[in-house]
């Protein structure tokens, strides 16, 4: 099986490897793995009040196409809503990257990534907001009586 010069070119010079501290408020975390190959994919995101992916990390223990659709979904979400990252589908990935149908699951992996960082950072964020809003609420009570 030939891999493309794309998934060459990120598994050689993969972008955005790493990961975010653990306390930072704005980061959601997606860890995802497929059981049929071992691959594991951690996907951070960091995104901003308004819910724009202001940065993103990753770390893929797998194969280079698994490495690959990792390292391009970095890039494919900086820059977008929420809401338009939650629509990319592995297709997309599949084409930009051209893998072979074998590797297929590899952008599945990304796509459920970017679902679980994105859905994490919503938990954390209603987390937060939800408490700071009933504390409010439980300080106008206080006032009014």
């Amino acid at each position: 099986m030939a891999y493309s010069d794309k998934v060459i070119e990120h598994y050689n010079n993969p972008r955005n490897v790493g990961s975010f501290a653990k306390n930072e408020p704005n980061v959601g975390t997606g860890v995802v793995g497929a059981p049929e190959c071992g691959d594991v994919m951690k996907l951070q995101l960091k995104i901003s009040d308004s819910g724009v992916i202001e940065d993103a990390r990753f770390k893929t223990f797998g194969c280079g196409s698994a490495i690959a659709s990792s390292s391009y979904v970095t890039e494919l979400v900086k820059g977008k809503h929420i809401d338009e990252a939650m629509t990319i589908k592995n297709t997309v990935i599949v084409k930009e990257l051209n893998l072979p149908p074998v590797k297929i699951h590899c952008s599945v992996l990304a796509e459920d990534a970017i679902k679980a960082a994105i859905t994490d950072w919503r938990k954390r964020k209603g987390d937060g907001s939800d408490a700071a809003a009933a504390g409010q609420a439980d300080a106008a009570k206080s006032k009014e009586a």
